[in-house]
């Protein structure tokens, strides 16, 4: 049986992710998460691609806000549920444009100061409609500022044949799911296609190509050649390296740790399948 074993938001694209024992899925992915995100001086989103130390900036969820705190002091901001501004910027999430609200002063004060670049904290507003890309998904999902869909899912046996390769074992905060399952082969989420989880249903469309960011530790801000050089010598495909699988939904509820995954249907198109 397949069970969800841990859960994951990331309410500041970038930013440190919260294990959650339950969280509620709404129209565009798990409540909060991605929902705010740094942009700077051009409208675009910037990340641990380009900003390593943004791993050091940790968020916990608080009852009036998020509270984000600059790893191993007491140095943190609060961000309010409701942003303090009013105004409405266009921003970039790769090649994706749309409508964002602007937080606080004090936010791209506090983030500007800490990153060390000029920075701006944006909202996604529940009327922008930022949707999933229709050469994978039917165009009638949404997403919040994620990198392209709502939900990520990797198999916690995944994560263990990996760790058996390498060295030293790397945690899963490397790869920023959403969802981790147990009780299956290693990458059976590749070829997940049709599948229920507390009667909500998901769809997966996309296997994930995996960048730089999972070379940093996120602990330290470090950066070193693990897990991209393992994985690129068996989990490589038209020059990128796949671990995990994007998924849409429809129908909201709440997931909890302990749910079963329940399979409908698996892939066959050769688009899902990747050496191992």
């Amino acid at each position: 049986m397949l069970k969800i074993s841990q859960i994951f938001i990331y309410p500041v694209k970038s930013l440190g992710g919260i294990s959650l024992q339950q969280a509620e899925v709404m129209d565009r992915g798990f409540k909060y998460d991605r929902r705010w995100m740094l942009i700077g001086d051009d409208n675009r989103f910037i990340s641990q691609r380009e900003i390593a130390v943004m791993a050091l900036l940790k968020v916990t969820l608080a009852d009036d806000g998020l509270k984000v705190t600059y790893v191993n002091t007491d140095n943190h901001i609060i961000i309010p549920f409701e942003p303090l501004k009013k105004d409405l910027i266009e921003v970039s999430v790769w090649d994706d444009t749309c409508t964002a609200q602007l937080v606080s002063d004090e936010a791209d004060n506090w983030f500007t100061e800490k990153l060390g670049i000029n920075c701006r904290l944006v909202y996604m507003p529940d009327d922008t409609r930022r949707h999933t890309d229709p050469n994978y998904t039917d165009g009638s999902n949404i997403t919040s500022f994620s990198d392209g869909y709502p939900f990520m899912l990797i198999s916690q046996a995944s994560l263990e044949e990996l760790n058996s390769r390498l060295d030293e074992a790397l945690p899963i905060n490397r790869f920023r799911p959403n969802m981790i399952f147990t009780g299956s082969v290693p990458f059976e989420e590749d070829i997940l296609d049709e599948f229920t989880i507390n009667y909500i249903k998901f769809y997966g469309v996309k296997l994930c190509a995996r960048c730089i960011i999972t070379t940093i530790d996120q602990s330290t801000a470090s950066k070193g050649k693990e897990p991209l050089k393992t994985l690129s010598r068996y989990r490589s495909k038209n020059n990128k390296i796949y671990f995990g699988q994007n998924a849409v939904h429809s129908g909201i509820g709440i997931i909890s740790v302990g749910d079963e995954l329940r399979i409908l249907s698996r892939h066959t198109e050769e688009r899902f399948v990747v050496s191992s």
